[in-house]
Order: C-alpha cells, then structure tokens, then sequence
C-alpha cells in the first residue's frame, strides 16, 4: 500500500487521491524522509535545536499561565451582576475583549514551535485550534486575498453588484476536479454542472451561510442595458473551520435551494459574463424561511444582491469570480438546460456616419 508521508511518484499521488487520501507535504519532502531514518521530529540529533527547542517550551509555559489567569478572569467577571459593571452592553463588550485577549495568549503560545509549523505545512493542522487558523489567515491574507481583490476590482465586480466587500474567509471553486482561478474564463461545458466550493473560515464555531452566484451581465435589446439574473440561490448552509467543504449538487431541495443551478452562458456576440459567487453570513441562530425567500424572488422583476442582502439582513464575507463566453459548446449547453435564445446572435450597431462635407480646395494650391 503507498504511504502518503512517502510517496513519490505521479501516479502513485493519483491512486492515493482516488482513494481520498491526499500525499502529506511537498514531493522533496516525500524523498527526503524515503530516503532518511524515521527520527521523529522532536527528536532530531541537533544540539542547537534541542537547546533551542528548551527555550521555546519554557516560554509557552509561561503563555499557559498567562492563559490560565485570563480564564480566571473571565469567569470571575462572567459572575459579577451587570449593574456593577455599568450594564448589560459594558459587561458584554468587556467579555468580548477579555476573550478576545485569550484567544490571542493562545496564539503566542503555539506560535513558535516547530512541530506547530511543520504540521501546518505537511497540511495536518487541525482548524479547530487558534494557531492553524492564525496561520491559514495570515498565508490567505499574504497572496491569495490580494489576487481575488485585485480580480473583482479589475473587471467591476465591486461595485457593480455590491457597493462594498471586504472579504474575511477564503472561497476556492472547483468544477469537477478542475480548480478554477478567480478571473479565469470557463469552457460552457465544465460549468454545466453545480460547481463545489470550499469555504474557509478563520474564527472558531459554526454558522449558517448563504451562497449566491450571479451574473451582472445580462444584456436587455429592449432597453439596452444589462441586467442581473441568479443562477444559484441557496441558503441555511453550516460551514465550520474543520468542515470547509460545500458541494452545491447535494443541498437539500426542501430547506436550503431556493434557486437550483442553472448553468453559465452567454449568447453570441455578447461580452464576457462574470460569474460572481458571493458568500453571505446569517444573523447568529437565524435560520431563513425557503418559502418567504422564493416569495421575495417572485416579487421582484429582476434579482438584486443588494435588495436581498438588506431584507434577510445578510454580511457579505467571502467572494470568487469567473468568467463565461459563447464557446463551441454554448449551444448544446442551453438546449440540455432549456434556455432560450443560442440562435441569436448579437452585434453591436455601427455608429452613424458623419455628414459629407466638401473640403475646401484653396487649402491645396
């Protein structure tokens, strides 16, 4: 059987990932422990790593202390009445700023150590404690957050659909196994079917989410304009910092799919299509009514994120983007779907001619 802490070869990568179990770290890393003794770690034979690695442990004692005491803290303020404290809302902020101090004693204490590190980048930390997410944060934030708001900003996205959004979690989407890229155009055909994200969120806990993906370039002939149209609406979706991924194909037709998915296309001679997926958080314990979101839908002539977002009282926290043309397979993807309109095609109409005007001949002699 291929062991995933040392497995080397392409192929042997691919039958782990079949399998569902995923090659640990990078390849150099892989042939560098095939080809070495199994020492654990921790136990690597290194003098200066050793004494360096007393020094660590003595400085996170002293952090369990801290942390100790904050707890202490918390709980003996947790047990003194409101009014002492000025009220209900002083003692709430105050609880919220003394954990908010223990969350980051937590931090401090794990920050430094290198078995931390290395199974952070082996891809073993756990999510539900605060140094992998502190990590996993900080990593997003250095790269990858940059390129996503760099590619809604480019091409409008914001504020052509929302007016404002600063992203907290990380939304990657995949079709099939295929990983798209913000900003990258799509072939109709990989998009015909529901689309798996990964939402991953950085705080501790659970919530209830709602994903919305749509497309803000939706030409009008009448009034020549573009106009919105969702082509997936789905609400009541938990997601943890263990649990980030969140297939669109399997939710519940009953409680969490207002809008089923309709696959992305764009008619003949139309510009490119952004496909906006946006991710909203729920108000805390609130749990959205289907059938009052399909009425809201009903009532309106055409989709607005911004209207839904402020009458079920939704944040917007995580955002992705990708494009759709007419393509080769645009045709067949809208007569599978039941869509209208593949045999038109659009053009732009030429601008009017300015009127003849006899130039003058004395400018020539």
């Amino acid at each position: 059987m291929d062991n995933p802490n040392t497995v080397t070869v392409r192929w042997q990568e691919r039958r782990l990932s079949k399998k569902g179990i995923q090659p640990v770290g990078s390849r150099r890393r892989r042939a560098a422990l095939k080809s070495t003794s199994s020492i654990p770690f921790e136990q690597l034979p290194y003098q200066c790593f050793q004494e360096a690695r007393k020094i660590l442990l003595e400085d996170r004692e002293k952090k369990l202390k801290q942390i100790e005491e904050e707890r202490k803290r918390i709980a003996k303020t947790q047990s003194i009445p409101a009014i002492q404290l000025g009220g209900e809302n002083t003692k709430k902020v105050k609880l919220v700023r003394m954990q908010k101090y223990l969350e980051h004693l937590k931090i401090l204490a794990d920050i430094n150590d290198p078995v931390i590190k290395k199974r952070y980048e082996d891809g073993l930390g756990d999510m539900n404690r605060p140094i992998y997410r502190f990590l996993a944060d900080r990593e997003w934030r250095q790269y990858r957050r940059l390129i996503t708001m760099q590619r809604i900003n480019q091409m409008h996205v914001i504020p052509d659909v929302l007016p404002h959004l600063d992203p907290t979690v990380e939304v990657t989407l995949w079709f099939g196994r295929r990983k798209i890229p913000p900003g990258n155009l799509v072939d109709s055909r990989i998009s015909e079917t529901p689309a798996n994200l990964k939402v991953q969120v950085f705080d501790r806990g659970e919530r209830l989410l709602s994903v919305i993906v749509v497309d803000p370039d939706v030409p009008n002939l009448e009034t020549d304009e573009f106009l919105y149209r969702c082509h997936f609406l789905g609400v009541n979706i938990p997601i943890g910092p263990a649990s980030p991924l969140l297939p669109l194909a399997p939710l519940s037709a009953e409680s969490q799919v207002a809008i089923p998915w309709i696959p992305p296309h764009a008619q003949k001679g139309s510009p490119y299509h952004r496909m906006s997926t946006f991710v909203l958080q729920q108000r805390e314990g609130e749990i959205l009514d289907l059938q009052v979101v399909q009425e809201f839908l009903r009532d309106k002539a055409q989709f607005n994120l911004r209207s839904f977002r402020d009458r079920f009282l939704l944040k917007p926290i995580g955002v992705h983007m990708f494009r759709t043309v007419w393509d080769e397979g645009t045709a067949g993807v809208m007569s599978r779907a039941g869509i209208e309109g593949a045999d038109i095609e659009l053009r732009r109409p030429k601008p009017e001619k300015l009127p003849y005007k006899k130039k003058d001949s004395k400018r020539y002699r």
